[in-house]
């Protein structure tokens, strides 16, 4: 189902993020979580009993309740952007 924009699931979650395997996936699901969002996988157990998967058998999607969708996209776009504020992070390296 889409709604204004977004895909939505059953169950209230929502998909931010779309990616190609499950590596990538569990690190995108443990910044997310790391942030307070709780993060569902689409097709878990499918991929966990293969070692690898090709094409349209690799994505995962990564999905969230709706009412975390808002801080799960900005923590997801502030990621990509490099300029993600983590609390223990002693600041930008300084260049030489």
């Amino acid at each position: 189902m889409r709604i204004a924009g977004r895909e939505q699931v059953p169950n209230d979650l929502v998909i931010v993020e779309t990616v190609s395997g499950m590596l990538e996936a569990e690190i995108l699901r443990g910044l997310l979580e790391a942030a307070g969002v709780r993060v569902e996988l689409s097709h878990e157990a499918a991929l966990s009993a293969y070692a690898l998967g090709v094409g349209r058998l690799a994505r995962v999607d990564l999905m969230v309740r709706l009412d975390q969708e808002e801080i799960a996209r900005r923590v997801l776009e502030e990621y990509r952007a490099g300029t993600l504020d983590r609390p223990d992070s002693p600041g930008p390296i300084p260049e030489d």
